[in-house]
């Protein structure tokens, strides 16, 4: 087996958790392929001493992997997927963050969860992500123009609000006087558009969520609508510009730009142990079923 690792140090809390995942690698004869950035500080860590191929961009990965290994939070699996891209290589997160949805192994007992990869005892979760184009380009948003969780618009330098016109496969929907506009896939359902009210998707759903941020009118509410919709925004303010996210890459876009919002031709398959449904994850960290009533 073949695996990619990619991850985030957190001082000393992912030092164990680290080492037993080399420990359990290299006692299994797993050939580990490190990113370049995470490996100088494990070596400066002194967490690992032992020399390993590295990759530093997409183009330095290919579909001789089995598995990209993410050992971090949410945040660090979204980091992972502008290296996997559109190579089809399923990504498993190892939770050493706090609160998230993607990064669903836990730290305890980490070597059952790493047998279950070893014996190939997981399904693959198909994600469907957002990509985004503008008039006129922005060379921002060119080569890395796509996001797993949510393409998001928001106002920048004000306290004013922007207004966004948005359009649906050609047909107006709304203009929304607020701070921004969430679009998110079902996996981003969990992010950022549910602090904002939005409702939660299962994965695999074929829907994508509109939510706007702090709306001025109150009946502006979130918005389910079918991922094969072409969205069409329009953004205008006081400002001369305005910020547009995709995950957590931010560029700086000036008021008139149309940006286009559809589905991506490609997905990111996420790995899923049994073991950590999407429903257990939702269960303890939503804390549904711990009222006393249950």
């Amino acid at each position: 087996m073949k695996i990619a690792i990619f991850g985030q140090y957190y001082q000393n809390d992912t030092r164990p958790i680290i080492r037993d995942i080399f420990v359990f690698f290299n006692a299994n004869q797993v050939e580990m392929v490190v990113e370049a950035s995470f490996l100088a500080i494990l070596y400066q860590e002194q967490i690992v001493q032992k020399q390993y191929k590295t990759f530093a961009t997409h183009a330095d990965l290919d579909n001789s992997f089995d598995m990209l290994l993410s050992i971090g939070g949410d945040g660090t699996i979204l980091r992972a997927t502008t290296f996997v891209r559109d190579l089809g290589i399923p990504i498993l997160g190892i939770n050493a963050g706090r609160l998230g949805f993607l990064a669903t192994v836990p730290q305890d007992n980490i070597d059952e969860f790493l047998q279950l990869v070893l014996d190939r005892k997981y399904t693959i979760s198909e994600r469907t992500l957002l990509s985004i184009s503008c008039s006129p380009v922005i060379d921002e948003l060119e080569e890395l123009n796509f996001a797993l969780n949510e393409i998001a618009v928001s106002r920048k330098d004000t306290t004013s609000m922007i207004t966004i016109e948005t359009v649906l496969d050609g047909e107006y929907l709304n203009s929304y006087w607020a701070d921004g506009l969430i679009i998110a896939t079902p996996t981003g359902s969990t992010g950022y558009s549910l602090s904002c009210g939005g409702p939660v998707l299962m994965p695999s759903v074929s829907s994508l969520v509109i939510t706007p941020i702090a709306p001025h009118n109150l009946n502006a509410r979130p918005l389910v609508i079918p991922d094969e919709t072409k969205i069409e925004l329009h953004v205008s303010g006081r400002e001369k510009q305005f910020l547009v996210s995709l995950d957590s890459r931010i560029a700086v876009v000036d008021n008139e730009t149309v940006l286009t919002i559809s589905k991506t031709p490609f997905v990111i398959n996420m790995v899923d142990i049994n073991e950590e449904s999407f429903l257990k994850t939702l269960r303890k960290k939503l804390l549904w079923g711990e009222d006393k009533r249950n």
